[in-house]
């Protein structure tokens, strides 16, 4: 275990350096959500039966939540640039924690966006959204979104292992944009067809989502919801259990044995 904290710690160095290194990355991943919030919250604002600041305060804990799974993108780029570099067939003759290296990675992305929320919080007040529920609950949504964002990395970590290619990594990452769509992030699913409601409200996104805006005390749990849905927070904390328990013996297996 001692082994694993030092090694994994180099590791977090390693991919905290990497990201200083390329600030344009930064400042796209940064900005994006950003730049989602002005367009979503005047555009589909204005289209929706939400006024403007009541959708924008909707649309704030989504965002934040399919930021959270964009995770499954970058881990998943940055894991499969790795190996078609040959960086990981390097790291992989060094005598250290076969784990160190994709738990390195995953909690260095989720400092980045841990410090990536700041900004975007901070627009968020601007335009109309507030936190509703105590400072202590606050901090709970926070700590849930870095989990579910800790979770998602894993899940990229393993497919970028998996595919071993930054171009078959690129287009798989594109996919990952979909989630958000078939979810409760941008529009309420009480108004879909009763099926696609079924499979929204079973997306993990969702369930984080609803946690989101129950603990920062924004909306309130929609009737008729789905078990994730109707109890966010437990449902969040078992999406993200069940994720991390699957896919990071996953991403170590795969990354300790080198299968290609």
């Amino acid at each position: 275990m001692s082994m694993l904290a030092y090694d994994g710690t180099a590791m977090l160095g390693r991919q905290l350096r990497r990201v200083r290194n390329n600030p344009g990355l930064l400042v796209l991943t940064q900005t994006m959500p950003i730049t989602m919030l002005l367009f979503f919250g005047y555009v589909f604002g204005s289209a929706l039966a939400m006024p403007g600041a009541e959708y924008r305060t909707f649309l704030v804990p989504g965002l934040l939540v399919a930021t959270a799974a964009n995770g499954i993108m970058t881990g998943m780029f940055q894991a499969a640039q790795d190996v078609h570099r040959g960086v990981t067939d390097r790291l992989r003759t060094l005598p250290i924690s076969r784990a160190a290296v994709p738990l390195g990675q995953s909690v260095a992305d989720v400092v980045v966006t841990a410090a990536g929320m700041v900004p975007f919080l901070l627009v968020g007040l601007a335009v109309g959204w507030r936190i509703e529920g105590s400072a202590l609950r606050a901090v709970g949504a926070v700590a849930l979104l870095l989990l579910f964002r800790f979770a998602t990395t894993w899940i990229g970590i393993f497919l970028g292992l998996l595919t071993g290619s930054e171009e078959a990594a690129g287009q798989l990452g594109g996919a990952t944009f979909v989630l958000p769509l078939l979810s409760n992030a941008y529009i309420p699913t009480e108004g879909l067809p009763g099926w696609l409601r079924t499979l929204a409200e079973w997306n993990p996104i969702s369930a984080v989502t609803a946690a989101l805006r129950e603990l920062f005390g924004n909306a309130a749990v929609p009737e008729g919801s789905a078990w994730p849905v109707a109890h966010p927070v437990a449902g969040s904390l078992l999406w993200c259990g069940v994720l991390i328990a699957v896919f990071t013996p996953l991403a170590v297996r795969r990354y300790a044995h080198g299968e290609r």
